[in-house]
């Protein structure tokens, strides 16, 4: 009974799959189970997330930067100081310095993002000017903040139509000119479907030489992010609309693809 006992407690603490959980009481949030990180604010962000005030001294901070990818749009750099990208404990109470961070553009979101790397896919940026911003959050999905304002930074991005100069600069001084090229054509593309959480055609491994150029082409039923592990490659997934994403496979090794949201596998790709 000892046994049983302490296994079923081990089980409870560490959640399924051997990954640490954070519970709290049936009828209350996570917001009301964190405890006295920070200060709850009333006050919300664009998004309808509550602000959790830390003080000014060892705060979380982010620098947003936006550099062209040299297959398709833009390579978007979170540099942060304070903070730790946690996105095992999404979910879970507030601690310091430590949650992940939203993309927005123009206001609206486009992302989670947990990882100080992001890719912006050229056709997710309607020709034009736009403000995209990055802004950081706990584990709870409370968003930092000090002196009543989100921890965020923001850049102005300004979109030209396929094939010419598109510019990104972050406020208020720019960085200079982006232009990112359109897509290359690839040697493979695997298009696949996400709906009811379920994947279209079902995950199997897709096998590349080393150097060859992947389209991974996904439509999701939901807002999601794709995440290429081993390359760093993440890709918007706007609910109901295709996305792709090209990448070259200059690394030998089996590599994960995955949605964050949905902690669905996609597909395998084995680069030999």
């Amino acid at each position: 009974m000892a046994v049983l006992l302490l296994l079923l407690v081990g089980g409870a603490a560490t959640g399924c799959g051997g990954r640490a959980t954070t519970h709290h009481k049936p009828g209350t949030t996570h917001e009301q189970a964190s405890g006295d990180v920070g200060t709850l604010l009333d006050a919300q962000d664009g998004g309808g997330h509550r602000l959790r005030e830390v003080p000014a001294q060892g705060a979380p901070e982010v620098r947003l930067t936006a550099r062209p990818d040299s297959e398709d749009g833009w390579n978007l750099q979170l540099a942060v100081t304070g903070f730790r990208f946690t996105p095992d404990s999404t979910g879970g109470a507030a601690l310091p310095g430590a949650g992940h961070a939203h993309l927005d553009l123009d206001g609206h979101k486009l992302a989670r993002v947990y990882g100080p790397w992001f890719h912006l896919p050229a056709a997710q940026v309607p020709q034009g000017p736009h403000t995209l911003t990055v802004r950081l959050y706990a584990d709870d999905h409370t968003a930092w903040a000090v002196a009543g304002k989100p921890v965020e930074s923001t850049v102005q991005l300004t979109a030209g139509p396929p094939g010419q100069d598109a510019h990104s600069h972050p406020a208020p001084a720019p960085t200079g000119s982006l232009a990112p090229p359109q897509a290359p054509e690839a040697d493979r593309t695997v298009t696949l479907t996400v709906r009811d959480g379920k994947v279209s055609p079902p995950p199997a491994r897709t096998e590349l030489k080393r150097g060859e150029r992947i389209a991974l082409r996904v439509t999701s039923d939901r807002a999601d992010t794709l995440h290429v592990h081993g390359y760093d490659k993440e890709l918007a997934l706007p609910a109901g609309q295709e996305a792709t994403l090209v990448l070259t496979a200059d690394r030998t090794g089996l590599f994960e693809v995955e949605t964050h949201e949905s902690r669905l596998v996609l597909t395998q790709l084995l680069v030999r």
